[in-house]
């Protein structure tokens, strides 16, 4: 058991992991150089720990100790007890939730090795939006999913908010770079997978016709929110496929279309 420490310094060394973490661009940078991730809430901190990542540290407010109680018992890491307007000051934003950890991060795996025994993936391009992304993993979990890839300039699937979003799905479903982008699209085919772009253009099957339930594999292909998927990914897809849209709305919000196309490819 970690006996949690009161600090009521704010430029304790101890609380560097929290700082700043309204600057995305810093944390950006210095998380995945670092090897790590913030954890937000009692119920994400839970599944980081499930999903088997070490913990480096814990930052509570004092109500928060006696319902963490059981993880301060287990945990070998450091506890940091904060008074609000002190953690407000650390991390730049009013932590409502009460509870922050930082976590190790684990290697990543290869596509090649998160294919071998996927059926159903999607392909992600562009998705910088933290949001967006957290949606999406939410939903992938959610459906059934076997696994996410995604294009180099992806956003960061455990960068704060996307954790937020996803509600800790980001640990559910294992993800991978897929680079050079998008020459190594190619990888999925190789393994097998159909890639069906999603696309709004008239031209596009409809995703009902496509029947990507039926496929033995099947990747779907969904890019930024607002310019969709590049032309040199829709090329490099086998077939592109389209939700269809009634009342003259022209396309879904890019975790919206996410869900639809996860329930059809694995469902049906």
């Amino acid at each position: 058991m970690s006996e949690p420490s009161a600090i009521t310094d704010p430029a304790d060394p101890r609380l560097a992991d929290y700082t700043g973490l309204t600057d995305v661009e810093l944390r950006r940078r210095r998380e995945p150089a670092e090897g790590l991730f913030i954890a937000e809430g009692e119920k994400v901190i839970r599944r980081a720990l499930a999903a088997g990542f070490r913990m480096r540290s814990m930052l509570l407010t004092p109500k928060w100790l006696e319902v963490m109680a059981d993880v301060i018992a287990d945990a070998e890491a450091p506890v940091h007890v904060v008074e609000a307007a002190l953690a407000e000051e650390v991390t730049g934003y009013h932590v409502h939730r009460g509870a922050l950890a930082s976590m190790e991060r684990k290697p990543l795996p290869t596509a090649a090795a998160l294919l071998a025994d996927a059926r159903r993936v999607a392909v992600l391009e562009g998705l910088v939006d933290h949001t967006n992304l957290g949606a999406i993993f939410r939903s992938a979990a959610a459906l059934g999913m076997d696994a996410v890839l995604l294009s180099p300039d992806c956003a960061d699937p455990l960068y704060r908010r996307a954790v937020k979003v996803s509600m800790g799905a980001v640990f559910a479903v294992p993800y991978a770079r897929l680079d050079p982008w998008p020459a190594a699209v190619d990888t999925v085919r190789e393994a097998g997978f159909r890639l069906l772009a999603l696309t709004p253009a008239d031209s596009a099957v409809d995703l009902a016709e496509a029947a990507p339930h039926r496929l033995p594999k099947a990747a779907l292909m969904l890019g930024a929110e607002g310019d969709g998927l590049t032309r040199r990914a829709i090329t490099a897809a086998d077939q592109c496929v389209r939700i269809p849209m009634a009342h003259g709305i022209d396309s879904l919000n890019v975790g919206a279309a996410a869900a639809v196309a996860f329930y059809a490819v694995t469902t049906g």
